[in-house]
């Protein structure tokens, strides 16, 4: 069986003999989960090729819709369903992982695996990104920040009540566009913790070092805390039609949310605008929104779309792409660090050959390429992700391999 996230392993060891049935409706229900983050590492793996190979390209946030091209636009789009489909899946796990452990173990655990990530971030995930070496003078507070701050404050957040769960969550997503109207200078004693929390911005640390802000923790707070009371959905024993009419409801209720919203244009994200005579850059408009920190209207459709392909993935669950993707799901750390310092080899070597094809980096021309190169990187990265997998399963003793 293809594990969920090393988090919920234990959660999968019922403490009474379960029935073939049971057992199998069990491996459902975990699979969809693990197929789910899979598909997302392998959008973020476009992605990032994207960033690679069209690094003489960069994209605003949101994109502009007057100058980007299309088929780039819609490239970046795949990838952002990853963060907040991942993150809310991290408090869907804490949850599965509480269902045999205590919430004080629970809370333990999430701190412990926070600050792991944390400190993976700004060493090893940074040096990964970077063209000077380890330990970089600006260091990125991305994605793996984002989550390990957001586990942290569910440590505490775990303990309230299942209704304030959904209460405080529901209206730090909902609402956190309200603070968008106050921004802090570095002369203000609050900036720093600002920075961190909502406003993406540069910290200055002195020596030449920077901080940068790419992922404000306030907006991802409420999609772990959401996910982590969608848990109970999930349970052993639920009713898996009654969990799939769910997911179907409030992923198709989530969406059709952010295009009344957006329609409305009046919050949840900057205003999109109409391009006379071109229908195309009018829609590239209408779905640009705000990642970083992510607006209401960016998190609306994307958790929409996860919860979609959740309620999918468990109602097809003979498909022979479930296994796969649930694979590269069940070692997500592994992946993703395996793919960006295989990424950075690449680059690097086609840089010693062929030299800077675009100013002063290498990139191609065409986003057929990014396409290509990226299914090439995700088949090449499956097997030995597919055998880090496996080692996880069999060596539980060896306790730092929970960690990716």
């Amino acid at each position: 069986m293809t594990s969920v996230a090393r988090m919920t392993a234990p959660a999968r060891t019922a403490s009474w003999p379960l029935s073939p049935a049971d057992a199998a409706k069990a491996r459902t229900r975990l699979m969809s989960i693990d197929a789910l983050r899979g598909l997302v590492m392998m959008f973020m793996a476009v992605d990032h090729v994207r960033e690679t190979l069209l690094l003489y390209m960069p994209l605003g946030d949101p994109v502009n819709a007057l100058t980007v091209p299309p088929a780039l636009f819609f490239t970046r789009l795949t990838s952002t369903i990853c963060a907040p489909v991942f993150v809310a899946l991290t408090g869907l796990s804490a949850w599965l992982y509480g269902q045999s452990h205590s919430k004080n173990q629970v809370s333990v655990f999430l701190i412990k695996r926070g600050l792991f990530l944390v400190v993976l971030e700004v060493t090893l995930v940074g040096s990964a990104w970077s063209t000077v070496g380890f330990l970089p003078p600006t260091i990125w507070l991305q994605v793996l920040w984002a989550i390990g701050v957001s586990m942290i404050a569910l440590a505490a957040l775990l303990h309230l009540p299942r209704a304030w769960q959904l209460a405080v969550g529901a209206l730090i997503v909902c609402g956190h566009n309200l603070l968008d109207p106050v921004v802090l200078t570095p002369s203000s004693p609050w900036f720093v913790p600002w920075a961190l929390i909502h406003q993406r911005d540069v910290i200055q640390l002195g020596h030449d070092y920077v901080i940068k802000t790419s992922y404000p923790v306030l907006a991802w707070i409420g999609v772990i805390l959401l996910g982590y009371w969608a848990g109970p959905w999930f349970a052993k024993g639920t009713d898996s039609e009654l969990r799939i009419r769910r997911l179907l409801i409030l992923g198709a209720g989530m969406i059709g949310a952010f295009l009344l919203l957006r329609a409305v244009n009046i919050y949840g994200d900057k205003p999109w605008f109409v391009v006379p005579g071109d229908e195309l850059r009018t829609l590239v408009s209408f779905l640009a929104t705000t990642k970083y920190p992510p607006s209401l209207l960016f998190l609306l459709p994307t958790l929409g779309f996860g919860a979609l392909m959740l309620a999918l993935f468990e109602k097809n669950d003979a498909s022979r792409l479930i296994p796969l993707l649930s694979l590269l799901g069940g070692a997500p750390m592994f992946f993703y660090v395996l793919h960006l310092y295989t990424l950075k080899a690449l680059y690097w070597s086609a840089y010693s050959i062929w030299g800077p094809t675009k100013g002063t980096v290498f990139g191609v021309d065409s986003i057929v390429w990014v396409w290509t190169w990226a299914v090439i990187l995700i088949a090449a990265l499956y097997f030995p992700t597919r055998w880090f997998a496996g080692l996880k399963q069999r060596r539980r003793d060896i306790w730092w391999l929970k960690y990716f």
